[in-house]
């Protein structure tokens, strides 16, 4: 894993925490709600453009030999 993509799950991490915050609230703020639906999305495309594209797709594939 890579610096930048350690920093970009500690992101999306945080921003969900923030979230599930806002939605523990009373009353929650449905500008707060979706500003921060839309950050955590965002971070979400980030981290899948920095994940090789490669990386699971054999992990399912049985070793045959």
């Amino acid at each position: 894993m890579t610096a930048r993509l350690y920093r970009l799950t500690l992101m999306h991490q945080r921003i969900d925490e923030r979230l599930r915050m806002e939605l523990k609230r009373r009353a929650p703020d449905q500008f707060a709600l979706a500003r921060l639906k839309k950050m955590k999305l965002r971070v979400k495309d980030l981290i899948h453009r920095h994940t090789p594209r490669f990386a699971g797709r054999f992990a399912s594939r049985p070793i045959t030999g």
